[in-house]
């Protein structure tokens, strides 16, 4: 691999086969609350996780994927969005997953909109959207997922919402 090059190249690397990639998206609304995803699926505990998912080849960057990801999810549109943390992991077959977050102010959300194609099939559980208080006692009380995520917003949840500050 060169030493300089394009997210497309790497994307398009043998290293890029090895793994899933994904780009979340730590989002903050106007009241200064984020906005999440209730995952309950059948026979499991619900838990709460940022908007987000899988890059696709198509995606020219993390965040374009990010910003697509919140259409398809939310029907939602943010502002300028910032990354602020990356996260990996290897799983038992050796293959590394990569999340790329990003902090962003949300701008519009109209869940008739939303396209996944995790909603034509109700097999897969619920998705439903939350708002929470941006606080310690808020996020230590809910299933956010991973905790690592969970851990970065409330320790540095002044610096995200001074990130997003109009």
């Amino acid at each position: 691999m060169p030493e300089h090059c394009s997210y497309t190249d790497l994307m398009r690397s043998p290293l890029a086969s090895r793994g899933r990639r994904a780009a979340r998206t730590i989002l903050i609304d106007d009241s200064g609350r984020l906005v999440l995803i209730k995952r309950t699926k059948p026979e499991q505990a619900p838990y709460y996780t940022t908007p987000g998912g899988g890059i696709e080849d198509h995606d020219r960057s993390p965040e374009a994927a990010m910003r697509r990801e919140l259409v398809e999810e939310l029907g939602a549109h943010v502002g300028p969005a910032t990354q602020v943390y990356l996260t990996s992991s290897t799983s038992s077959k050796g293959q590394v997953a990569v999340q790329y977050y990003f902090v962003a102010r949300l701008l519009t959300l109209d869940m008739a909109k939303r396209t996944g194609s995790e909603f034509a099939d109700s097999s897969r559980g619920s998705y439903d959207i939350e708002r929470v208080a941006l606080r310690q006692d808020t996020l230590t009380s809910i299933n956010l997922r991973p905790i690592e995520v969970r851990d970065f917003i409330t320790v540095n949840q002044d610096a995200l919402l001074l990130e997003v500050s109009p």
